[in-house]
């Protein structure tokens, strides 16, 4: 075994063949991975082999899509068989709700160049003649389903990166990873211990112990999972001798089932409710190519809507139940990228559809670990979407209800119950009192509306019980003053002699002035948008930045990446250490007066200004901006101090006739503004021009700030893509997102968030489409729910197009 390489892979799954392929196909060959058993001896080896390129994030699907799209190149060029089997399949829908949900999943198809189409019960049963046709209401082909040997795969990609010149040391099991000074790690193993820049963890179901030997405990948990093989059965021989090909897959969803074809049986997998996870402390290393005992009274009730559903099942016997334990992270998705405090440090892990999403990831992490960047948006994958919040036991609530809700619809206002609440601001219980209706963001509660007694959320795709409810919350704000908690924002200090200057470095804007605020774009260095803040200038070496709440850990991981090693700047995340208010409406600075000795006229503290005032008893810092488009204020308050800060304000607003509003309604108020939001409108995908923010770039400061000349570049040559605002003619429905954008009978483009705008009284989407029609008149169409609807470019904001209310 080497001493010494660029890259330490640890884990041998496909996982981390996967990443090692990529390295060494990018150009890295001085990597090794190192595998504790044998290839395979862990999930891998017992999995289903399934495959498919469906996924809720777009971004993923691509993702899968590629993964997919590689195996025909592994096997040529390592000569191993990886049995991929292309059937296609059938995705099947019992419920008209399930429908509804397939139509969205055929509509991001379309533009993301995903071959399905939607069919009925019948045609479905021509394709997949096991179900029964009457249990169904309709389904959705997809061309690209299909299976392979997940042994052959993952030795293809082992033997691909060999003839790459990688190197794979097998039982060679690591102890313990040190860093060492010069910022490289000591990977110390049973054969003795590598030097290396850049370690991936990798580890399957030990990423969890692999990352505690460098003190970072992962957000995983690994659940036992079962599925059957039938001995052979006469319908299955019969078609195939029939039709000369398997029969395809086939995805029950309202039974928790997948099916397929193996040898002359079926295979049948459930995602059972009744679930059951696996050495959740600690996964014992000894642990290899054994299978956990079978417990077919656990997945009994899913079994039964099986054979319900695919009648042919009741006629034959199992002849073998696979159970095995696979890794989830708590809402399904990899955890993948470099850890924020560990530079070299890499994790891919949790990767349970591997052969589905272990090329993407293998991809992007290459990518990221060589060029600084994984080539695509996968934030639905980014390690760091997860803070210090996602503990053991957390994970563990979350990851059973993932497991259990697999195949359940998720519906757009639907709210999931585990491992909630745990992080509270101090107005919890008051908002609770009045109503509040939670939502979670980045583990923290965030107030969605407010019910009366004895209304609820009425889950559906379609407007629903809220609907009136957050309009009278909206009415309320543009008619008078509304209060809404926004503690959910991620909260920055910057201070040290150095700020102002690394801070023109880090941002694309010009540094306000003191007592002043501004937008300011953050982009990567080639250009695209990794982050939108509002900063402050405070005083003199203080700084405030206001941003994404979910995005905290990821923007810390990118600040510290470049900080300064001199010391001269410092930036802390501030968390809950600073809780949130806002008011906004026409008279707000009514209220704020009432509830502060200091100077709030538009003279003195006009549109964008900032400064630390007393709001009845509570010091606060107040900013002069609002994400409602109204006029309005940000009150950033100690959360000693926030209970008192509140009922200031609302005592002050009482005679304004103040209510408080929810993020439902300020989604509803900022759509008449045309103001987009971080994963949404602004991601590391698009360019300022390209997202309108370019109004924002000080493309001539002098300071030579990230992705300048990438950012002056797309200036010169007009990008690709514009965002636009869209009036849509809607039914009872809205758009959520991800849907397809239709131009002159072909789709163009896609939606990246929408809703109702309640006091314009009109359906509003947003999204990109090419630059050459982003401003024609005539010729769109968004299609929701199946059915494509008129829709019209907003040729200015419905609301305040003129910016007098704001700054009045």
């Amino acid at each position: 075994m080497k001493s010494h390489a660029k890259v330490v892979v640890i884990g041998g799954g496909v996982v981390g063949c996967s990443v090692l392929f990529h390295l060494a196909r990018h150009g890295w060959t001085d990597v090794v991975l190192l595998e504790r058993d044998e290839l395979t001896s862990g999930s891998t080896w017992h999995a289903a082999g399934g495959m498919h390129t469906i996924n809720g994030d777009p971004n993923v699907a691509k993702l899968q899509k590629y993964t997919i799209s590689l195996y025909k190149e592994i096997e040529e060029l390592s000569g191993q068989a990886t049995g991929v089997h292309l059937t296609g399949g059938v995705l099947l829908a019992a419920t008209e709700a399930r429908l509804d949900w397939l139509r969205g999943v055929v509509a991001k198809g379309r533009y993301l160049g995903i071959d399905l189409e939607e069919i009925s019960p019948n045609e479905a049963a021509e394709l997949m003649p096991l179900l029964d046709p009457k249990q169904f209401v309709g389904a959705v082909r997809n061309k690209e389903d299909g299976h392979l040997d997940p042994s052959g795969v993952t030795h293809a990609y082992a033997k691909a990166a060999r003839k790459l010149g990688a190197e794979v040391e097998r039982f060679t099991k690591v102890e313990d990873i040190v860093r060492r000074p010069d910022g490289s790690w000591r990977v110390i193993t049973n054969k003795g211990e590598v030097v290396a820049e850049h370690v991936v963890n990798a580890g399957g179901l030990w990423a969890r112990e692999v990352g505690r030997m460098v003190g970072l405990e992962l957000p995983v948990l690994a659940m036992e999972h079962m599925y059957l093989i039938t001995e052979d059965m006469p319908e299955v021989a019969a078609w195939n001798q029939k039709t000369g090909t398997e029969i395809i897959h086939a995805v029950d969803f309202d039974g928790e089932l997948y099916l397929r074809q193996e040898r002359g049986g079926m295979l049948m997998g459930t995602y059972e409710k009744a679930n059951k996870p696996w050495s959740e402390f600690q996964t014992p290393w000894n642990f290899g190519h054994e299978l956990l005992e079978p417990d077919i009274d656990r997945i009994a009730p899913s079994l039964e809507v099986g054979f319900r559903h695919f009648p042919a099942f009741q006629n034959t016997g199992i002849k073998q139940i696979i159970n095995g334990p696979f890794t989830f992270a708590p809402d399904g998705n990899p955890l993948v990228g470099p850890v924020r405090g560990l530079p070299g440090f890499w994790v891919a892990c949790g990767v349970m559809a591997g052969f589905s999403q272990g090329g993407g990831v293998g991809l992007a992490l290459s990518n990221w670990m060589i060029e600084g960047d994984p080539g695509a948006d996968i934030w639905a994958m980014d390690v760091a979407r997860y803070g210090d919040w996602a503990t053991m036991a957390y994970t563990n609530a979350k990851v059973r209800e993932n497991y259990s809700r697999r195949f359940s619809i998720r519906f757009p206002n639907e709210e999931l119950p585990a491992g909630r609440p745990l992080k509270t601001t101090p107005v919890y219980d008051a908002l609770s009192a009045k109503g509040a209706q939670w939502g979670v963001s980045y583990g923290l509660e965030v107030p969605l509306w407010y019910a009366p007694d004895g209304v609820r959320d009425e889950f559906s795709w379609r407007r629903s019980s809220d609907f009136d409810h957050v309009a009278k919350e909206v009415a309320a704000v543009r008619g008078g003053v509304g209060l809404a908690e926004i503690s959910n924002f991620a909260k920055y200090a910057v201070t040290g002699e150095g700020a102002a200057g690394w801070l023109d470095r880090m941002l694309a804007c010009k540094l306000p002035k003191r007592g002043r605020m501004t937008l300011a774009p953050m982009l990567k260095d080639d250009g695209r948008l990794i982050g939108d803040f509002t900063l402050a200038n405070i005083d003199d070496g203080e700084w405030f930045i206001a941003g994404s709440g979910i995005a905290e850990q990821y923007h810390m991981r990118w600040f510290e990446a470049h900080l300064p090693k001199n010391g001269s700047v410092r930036i802390e995340a501030l968390g809950q250490k600073l809780a949130g208010l806002a008011i906004a409406g026409p008279k707000a600075r009514d209220v704020l007066a009432k509830v502060t000795r200091a100077d709030v006229s538009n003279a003195a503290f006009p549109f964008m200004a900032v400064a630390r005032m007393d709001i009845g008893m509570a010091p606060c810092l107040v900013g002069r901006v609002s994400y409602t488009g109204d006029l309005g204020y940000e009150i950033w308050v100690a959360p000693e101090y926030q209970r008192a800060a509140f009922g200031a304000l609302m005592a002050a607003g009482e005679e304004f006739g103040i209510g408080l509003f929810g993020s439902r309604a300020l989604n509803a108020l900022r759509l008449e503004k045309n103001y987009g939001s971080w994963a949404r409108e602004y991601r590391p995908t698009y360019g300022p021009l390209e997202a309108g923010l370019d109004r924002f770039v000080a493309y001539g400061k002098e300071a030579d700030f990230i992705g300048k000349a990438a950012a002056l570049a797309e200036r010169k040559q007009g990008g690709k893509l514009r965002l636009r605002a869209f009036i849509v003619e809607a039914d009872d429905a809205d758009v959520i997102g991800d849907e397809p954008i239709w131009f002159d009978g072909a789709v163009r483009g896609w939606v990246t968030s929408g809703g109702y705008a309640h006091h314009a009284k009109r359906s509003v989407a947003m999204g990109y489409v090419p630059k050459e029609i982003a401003d024609e008149a005539d010729g769109f169409e968004i299609e929701i729910l199946g059915k494509r609807h008129g829709a019209r470019i907003q040729s200015a904001p419905l609301f305040d197009a003129n910016f007098e209310r704001m700054r009045a």
